[in-house]
């Protein structure tokens, strides 16, 4: 089977600025000269990576000791509308930033969920002052708490609703779409606890009409186009179009039961969005939490195979809870964590062994991604060239972004095991020199970094990671021009 080779022009940014590039099509036709070649040594090391990885729920990674050692990039958390703007137009942003500091600090990105309808203590679930205006709205009861406690939830098709929360979606956005601790928005808003249904409600409240959820999921679109977004897999219909929409992948809650398994799949193959995956995120919540799972003796290595072949999950959710006791358990986990999301190996890497100063590096390389899901951050290949006399340093950040990177084929194997096809990703560039790069020994190191800010931003599953987040792979030599 041929390999797909990805075609990329290096677009080098330096100390120095920007100069221009040559675009090269799959491997260089002619090496000018000896040539250095390096085979990485791949690693089965945990990997806590931007968009995808084991959650935290209601806390951060350094605070959570039931991750127990498991590594976490995503913190996860819910909000009612009436705890975030208790005043009408006083927006709680001081929660906001803390939050987002706080997920830096933990080294994880922040998502959260907005919801306007509970089962909880308390009559009303958006700000009071909402109900005050005059929106129109629904009292209800739940079998949850036996019927005792009275709840109202606003009528979504009253302008009053619309204008005030399309309000408080713009100006979240206004203020953090975009942001580099954000991670996720989970577009919530209808529903119990923004799951997009009302299971249980008496008398039965009825889901909005399309006009109504259309105009929902077209404001969180609107005001977090940046951000990914995933959408509760409750309402077909609804979801189908929140699909349609740019950076909107899916969520499902109750991993681990075989009765939602089976919707997960009638329900995305229903509204054809079995590849969404290839363009947003997949995101997974255990049913209870694992420890259940474990109770009812079920088979964690298959439910975890079902997430990975079918649902190509980038996120899971165990609320933040113990996981169940055993090294057997222990073993699943890692093995879904190395497998779920993205996970990017460098094969081989080759570069000119010497060439005149001013000229051009020639750099090519194969990558593949074992995973079972692409990147969705526009995260870059950068190059740092150091002498290692003087030990002057050049950051060359290309525009060879790793967003899209497709895995292998997934297959069953023998015995169960997941088995990966092969696809190979082939990039050739040329780093240009420019005239502060003098004649000298240096060293060779690769990074996948933020674009703004030239920081490494994705962990290889490669070894030779140096603690500043550069993989130190080779040297070179910039030799006098004759």
């Amino acid at each position: 089977m041929k390999k797909p080779v990805l075609l990329l022009l290096f677009v080098v940014v330096s100390v120095v600025g920007c100069q221009e590039n040559q675009l090269h099509t799959g491997a260089p036709k002619k090496w000018d000269g000896p040539v250095v070649t390096v085979t990485p040594k791949e690693t089965d090391e945990l990997l806590a990576n931007p968009g995808m990885g084991w959650q935290t729920s209601g806390r951060f990674a350094d605070e959570d000791k039931n991750l127990a050692g498991l590594p976490s990039e995503s913190a996860y958390f819910r909000f009612y509308w009436c705890d975030i703007e208790p005043v009408e137009g006083q927006i709680d942003f001081a929660r906001f930033d803390a939050l987002l500091a706080r997920a830096r600090k933990a080294g994880q990105k922040f998502a959260f969920r907005v919801m306007c309808a509970g089962t909880g203590k308390g009559y009303i679930f958006v700000p009071k002052w909402l109900k005050d205006k005059g929106c129109k709205g629904i009292e209800y009861r739940t079998r949850l708490d036996g019927g005792k406690t009275p709840h109202w939830v606003p009528d979504m098709a009253d302008p009053v609703f619309q204008k005030a929360h399309f309000r408080l979606l713009r100006e979240l956005g206004k203020r953090y779409d975009g942001h580099p601790d954000l991670g996720l928005v989970d577009i919530g808003t209808v529903g119990f606890w923004g799951e997009w249904h009302y299971y249980g409600a008496k008398p039965p409240v009825a889901l909005p009409a399309p006009k109504t959820y259309r105009a929902i999921i077209d404001a969180y679109c609107k005001y977090f186009p940046k951000t990914h977004k995933v959408m509760l897999i409750g309402h077909a219909d609804a979801l189908k179009y929140a699909i349609g929409r740019k950076r909107c992948g899916w969520r499902a809650d109750c991993l681990g039961f075989w009765f939602a398994m089976g919707e997960y799949s009638g329900t995305i193959d229903a509204i054809g969005a079995k590849e969404a995956w290839k363009t947003a995120p997949v995101a997974l919540e255990s049913c209870w939490d694992m420890r259940q799972w474990k109770k009812q003796n079920k088979d964690i290595r298959a439910i975890f195979d079902d997430a990975l072949r079918l649902f190509h999950v980038s996120y899971l959710n165990n609320k933040s809870r113990p996981l169940p006791e055993g090294e057997d358990v222990r073993r699943e986990v890692e093995r879904f964590i190395r497998k779920m999301g993205y996970r990017l190996v460098l094969r081989r890497l080759q570069h000119n062994k010497a060439v005149p100063a001013g000229s051009a590096l020639t750099v090519a390389m194969v990558w593949e991604n074992v995973g079972v899901a692409p990147p969705y951050g526009d995260y870059r290949l950068a190059f740092r060239l150091t002498n290692l006399e003087s030990k002057k340093a050049f950051i060359m950040v290309t525009d060879a972004s790793i967003k899209g990177w497709l895995p292998g084929k997934i297959e069953i194997g023998s015995g169960g095991a997941l088995v990966w096809g092969e696809r190979k990703i082939e990039l050739t560039g040329a780093l240009r020199l420019s005239r502060e790069v003098k004649p000298g020994r240096y060293e060779l190191a690769l990074a996948v970094v933020e674009p703004e800010t030239e920081n490494p931003a994705v962990r290889l599953a490669i070894t030779g990671r140096a603690k500043d987040g550069w993989y130190r792979l080779s040297t070179f030599e910039v030799v006098t021009n004759p």
